[in-house]
């Protein structure tokens, strides 16, 4: 929970990200060590970036070459010894911001931009990140590395860019807030299929970057589409953590201060878009969710459309998928599952295990239970999340 923040505060000090995750990791020891004997402390973040701190003025004081940056990092931590800790969800500290913007610079792909960030400040394992990016785990490993490297050749500045420069690097600051999220709505791997930690952190990133960029559209949207989304995070699990379906949901847990401020994100978005990009447009299919009272008022046309118009913007495979629900609640599951079997060849769902889960409600739909029962066995075993592996082991032994 704490790990972007002190990774952040000690990039800020010694400038690589990469040493300043390997002293992150130091502090985080240093506690494993200490508290057993000495107790947990009242304030056991502040501890941490306190003592992070501390061991990289100890580096800087190392290299002379560092000695005004020393001076700096000197009178900061003369000046404030703890760090004070977020008190509520509008509250975010700078540092995070700044590593996010610096782990999306132009000099790394795109793919190594997203993959770093969701490891510094998501604190992401790899192979969860391969998950999110459905690539091997080798290939996401080699790419955090060789991206730590190139920052640290280039002397990057641990700074929120302006202009151009600022510009050049939002998406990918978008494009890692979003993944952030979702790997927080639906874990990856693990018992829970929540991570709450994941969403607040990305929500509250989402908020402050459509503050510091007013005029970006998809900024707006983004912020738009996880208030949204967020919204309806108390209903998704049952008493035990178990997933409840979309339509079981009860809408009345869902929180109707995150879905006004969806709505008001989202206007914000047209009023400087115009038109919706990617992020609105999905905002905007998760208002549609929001607005239907009941699971049965939903207006799946509408949402229908508007994953075509997404289809076009954005093309994915996931995309299409995602597509194929939406048009089995418009138009039938006959025509939707046209659209999936014609998704089975792609390599990039090879191993997605919502592809034979949705597959599977279909056919069930369409009374082919044996087949349909085989497609949520498969998810099953495709899945790596406990809970959603005996959801669909609990869809399949329904079908006997």
């Amino acid at each position: 929970m704490e790990s972007a923040r002190i990774i952040a505060t000690v990039a800020r000090i010694v400038r690589d990200v990469g040493i300043a995750e390997e002293i992150a990791q130091d502090a985080l020891v240093a506690a494993l060590e200490q508290w057993p004997r000495e107790g947990v402390p009242d304030r056991p973040g502040a501890w941490l970036t306190a003592t992070a701190k501390h061991r990289a003025v100890d580096l800087v004081r190392r290299r002379e070459t560092y000695a005004r940056k020393l001076a700096e990092a000197g009178r900061e931590l003369t000046e404030e010894s703890h760090d004070p800790e977020p008190s509520g969800p509008g509250d975010i500290d700078d540092d995070v911001l700044r590593l996010i913007f610096t782990a999306c610079h132009p000099l790394l792909s795109a793919e190594a931009r997203t993959a770093l960030t969701l490891r510094l400040v998501g604190g992401l394992r790899t192979d969860e990140i391969a998950r999110a990016f459905l690539v091997p785990e080798p290939t996401v490993a080699q790419r955090i590395v060789r991206a730590k490297r190139t920052l640290a050749r280039a002397g990057v500045p641990f700074e929120v860019p302006y202009g151009e420069d600022r510009a050049a690097r939002l998406g990918s600051v978008l494009e890692v807030i979003y993944l952030i999220f979702n790997e927080g709505y639906a874990a990856t791997a693990g018992d829970d299929l929540l991570r709450p930690a994941l969403c607040e952190d990305a929500l509250r990133l989402a908020r402050v970057l459509a503050a510091l960029v007013p005029k970006e559209a998809e900024a707006h949207g983004l912020a738009a589409l996880l208030e949204l989304q967020a919204s309806r995070t108390a209903a998704r699990t049952g008493p035990g953590g178990e997933p409840v379906l979309l339509a079981d949901q009860n809408r009345r847990l869902w929180n109707r201060l995150l879905i006004r401020r969806g709505f008001a994100a989202l206007e914000r978005a047209v009023d400087q878009g115009g038109t919706f990009g990617p992020y609105a447009l999905q905002a905007a299919i998760a208002a549609c969710h929001a607005r239907a009272a009941t699971y049965e008022e939903t207006d799946w046309p509408r949402i229908a459309a508007f994953y075509g118009m997404l289809a076009a913007r954005a093309p994915s495979p996931v995309v299409e998928l995602n597509r194929a629900v939406a048009v089995s609640m418009a138009e039938g599951p006959a025509e939707a599952l046209r659209i999936v079997d014609a998704l089975a060849a792609e390599p990039a769902l090879r191993d997605y295990h919502l592809l034979p889960s949705v597959r599977g409600d279909l056919l069930a739909r369409l009374g082919r239970t044996a087949e349909a029962r085989a497609e949520f066995e498969r998810a099953a075993r495709l899945a790596r999340n406990e809970r959603e592996r005996e959801l669909l082991l609990g869809r399949a032994r329904e079908l006997l």
